[in-house]
């Protein structure tokens, strides 16, 4: 079912789960045993992230450096199909510009639709290591509005549309996009990123979903702001309870988020302590997602980053 209809006909709001393709060398088995504690709650989907492929340069014998690609993770393809071969539950693979020409695009997209998966949550994707700013790959899209109008425009083999009683003018996947509550950092203000983000919801975008967050007012204050702005398309709100101290500082630095000084100083306050700081990051994000769910939000996405045990706590206590 695409994501799409799932917030039409939902009446009260549910978990959105996002797992990490494991690093190279897990196995099948391992992947799956990894979101097994999530099944219980019966989730309606799960989101797959995408990582673009790296590159690093190595010294020959002669001296010179040779360019050799690194692939670290399997791909979101391939996770997609060995949780859909086990679970009864749809998937929705995370699709970015980085990394990939148009055409590339468009035949990950026949591969997704050959394994019958009709979501994406389409995304621009992070600069690769060592750069500042993001570099369009040639040929590709540079803006995820650019991506979110190519999927809208897939159209497919005229077969496989006849074989899923397509019409031409039907589309076949549903689309997410994300956002950032707090402004993405390369956006000069946030009236200026919401203009953007309007760019891909007018390309085609179904629902949204935001970065973490850690005051809930920002979210609040960020839909407002996009409804006066004209975007109409439900907008998810994104999760992540912190496990460690040291997250405090990494975090802010790595997206560009603020953490409130009450959780900074009650995270401080653990010290060495890291049952207690775990402890602390889950009943904050806890406190987050019920009054979420009191506002009224169509769903709560977490970003798992492939740990069980705090975000299932979560959900037990909010659904």
């Amino acid at each position: 079912m695409k994501v799409s209809e799932i917030l039409a006909t939902s009446t009260k709001a549910f978990p959105s789960l996002e797992i990490v393709p494991p690093l190279r060398g897990l196995t099948k088995e391992e992947l799956l045993e990894s979101i097994a504690p999530f099944m219980e709650f019966k989730p309606k989907y799960i989101n797959v992230t995408s990582h673009r492929d790296e590159f690093e340069y190595r010294q020959e014998a002669d001296g010179s450096f040779s360019r050799h690609l690194v692939r670290n993770r399997i791909s979101e393809t391939t996770v997609c199909s060995a949780i859909m071969s086990r679970y009864d539950v749809d998937v929705v693979p995370h699709l970015i510009c980085g990394g990939n020409t148009v055409e590339e695009i468009e035949s990950r997209l026949d591969n997704l639709a050959f394994l019958g998966i009709n979501n994406i949550l389409a995304l621009r994707g992070d600069s690769m290591t060592g750069e500042k700013r993001f570099t369009p790959t040639p040929g590709g899209y540079r803006y995820a509005s650019e991506l979110v109008e190519g999927i809208r425009n897939y159209q497919g083999s005229s077969t496989y549309r006849r074989s899923k009683g397509l019409d031409t003018d039907d589309r076949y996947f549903c689309i997410g996009v994300g956002a950032y509550p707090e402004k993405h950092f390369e956006a000069p203000n946030i009236e200026t990123d919401i203009a953007n983000l309007k760019k891909k919801v007018d390309a085609g975008a179904d629902y949204i979903i935001t970065q973490m967050f850690f005051d809930n007012n920002i979210y609040y204050n960020f839909v407002a702001k996009c409804r006066a702005a004209g975007i109409t398309v439900p907008i998810i709100p994104g999760l992540k309870p912190l496990s460690t101290v040291r997250q405090i500082g990494t975090l802010p630095e790595s997206f560009s988020l603020d953490i409130p000084l009450e959780l900074t100083e009650a995270m401080k306050s653990a010290g060495d302590d890291r049952k207690a700081a775990y402890r602390i990051g889950a009943e904050w994000c806890t406190m987050q997602c019920k009054d979420l769910i009191a506002h009224g939000v169509p769903a709560v996405h977490f970003y798992t980053m492939g740990k069980s045990e705090n975000i299932v706590s979560i959900l037990q206590e909010c659904f």
